[in-house]
């Protein structure tokens, strides 16, 4: 997780990181994952992002898992609901497309449920940018906050 925060927090893509470091790829998705990174490839990240070689060492506790700040879990997991969105799209289009040009368009009843869940669709994405309010993390938030009778 480390290695993903420094990444992020320079605004860096993993190809771009990977092209920076030398290293493939893969092994910053490894990395990220929480593999443990050999000596050269933590060599390579110190030097990169700047910091000391014993960032990256995972001893006793693994390093990797740092604690998150409260603001930094509630964008990850934004981030999270858009990709679940534009996978959930993806399917969609893909689905229908392949069934629409395999001769499935003949069949007028099966417009009814590709409707349906184009409709599904469309709420996923209003979920997944918060275009409701209600029952977002800021509302789960909120509330946890009124129950307990403080902030967090």
């Amino acid at each position: 997780m480390i290695v993903r925060k420094l990444r992020l927090q320079r605004g860096w893509s993993q190809e771009q990181l990977a092209e920076l470091t030398g290293l493939s790829i893969r092994t910053i998705q490894r990395i990220e994952r929480g593999s443990k990174p050999g000596l050269e490839t933590i060599k390579s990240l110190a030097s990169v992002f700047e910091v000391d070689p014993a960032t990256f060492e995972s001893g006793a506790d693994d390093m990797s898992e740092q604690p998150l700040k409260v603001d930094e879990v509630e964008a990850m997991q934004y981030v999270k609901g858009i990709k679940e969105f534009y996978s959930h799209v993806l399917m969609y289009v893909v689905f229908t497309s392949v069934f629409l040009f395999s001769g499935g368009h003949q069949i007028e009843h099966i417009y009814w449920p590709f409707m349906g869940w184009g409709l599904g669709v469309l709420l996923h994405g209003c979920w997944a940018y918060e275009v409701f309010g209600w029952l977002s993390p800021r509302w789960e938030r909120k509330m946890v906050e009124k129950r307990l009778g403080r902030k967090l």
